[in-house]
């Protein structure tokens, strides 16, 4: 064997101990830790509803109960007035005549409802009209219906108006009488009862509600539709059966 085919064998050798005494490498994984300053992403349910607006709060109507309230003060505002008014130019005068004769400016204590019924029962009348002002305030917490808040806002406050004078008002606490001064047709109330603002907006105001409620309008803001009539399903009809020969008329036949 020469010199050269002996360097080969000898250099053979030295690589296959190196590779069999270097032990594999195994390369391990290498784990990013997030920075704590870094914000996390925002999950893709996160980040639709965000585009979009929507949020389970804002899904429901606003309550309405700014527009009750104003309403109510508004109405209550304008019937004081107007009593302190007629019973500082009204009273122990003639009526005062309007549009031809169509409504008149006169002067009435009225001890009865609206309208000039149910003389006799002031006290009555009191306790119903504290009973509408709470029944209105419980409903309010869930007023989402613009026409139903001003039908209530009006109802609320014609009962306030008019209570206020029961409450302060001779003869007294809880009877005195109410200061009624529009009277249509006559001056003294001999076609329609005399009446005033608070009636006006009652009366208004029942018939708001009265409209919403035959529209099936709530006052939480749920609109209630008829549900659509069920369609029957269409009915097989069955495939006439058809009689088969015998075998051996068959056979007749073919012979």
């Amino acid at each position: 064997m020469s010199d050269e085919s002996k360097a080969a064998e000898k250099a053979a050798d030295k690589t296959a101990e190196e590779q069999v005494s270097e032990p594999e490498t195994v390369a391990t994984p290498v784990i990013e830790v997030p920075d704590a300053e870094q914000e996390p992403a925002a999950s893709p349910a996160k980040a639709d509803d965000e585009d979009e607006g929507f949020s389970f709060t804002g899904s429901l109507p606003e309550l309405k109960t700014k527009v009750l309230a104003l309403l109510a003060a508004g109405v209550l505002a304008l019937d004081v007035l107007t009593k302190v008014v007629s019973v500082a130019f009204l009273e122990d005068a003639d009526p005062i005549q309007l549009f031809g004769g169509v409504l008149y400016l006169t002067f009435v204590r009225n001890p009865g409802a609206a309208f000039g019924m149910g003389e006799g029962m002031t006290w009555v009348l009191a306790l119903i009209a504290m009973g509408v002002a709470g029944f209105i305030y419980w409903i309010s917490r869930n007023l989402r219906s613009q026409g139903w808040a001003v039908g209530l806002g009006l109802v609320l406050g014609g009962a306030v108006g008019n209570l206020a004078d029961r409450l302060f008002r001779e003869p007294g606490p809880m009877r005195g009488h109410v200061v009624d001064f529009l009277s249509l047709f006559d001056p003294y109330g001999r076609v329609w009862p005399v009446f005033n603002v608070a009636d006006m907006a009652i009366v208004g105001g029942g018939a708001t509600i009265i409209v919403l409620a035959l529209l099936r309008h709530d006052y939480d803001g749920t609109v209630h539709k008829d549900d659509p009539e069920p369609v029957a399903a269409p009915v097989a009809e069955p495939v006439a059966e058809q009689k088969q020969a015998p075998a051996q008329d068959s056979l007749q036949e073919s012979k």
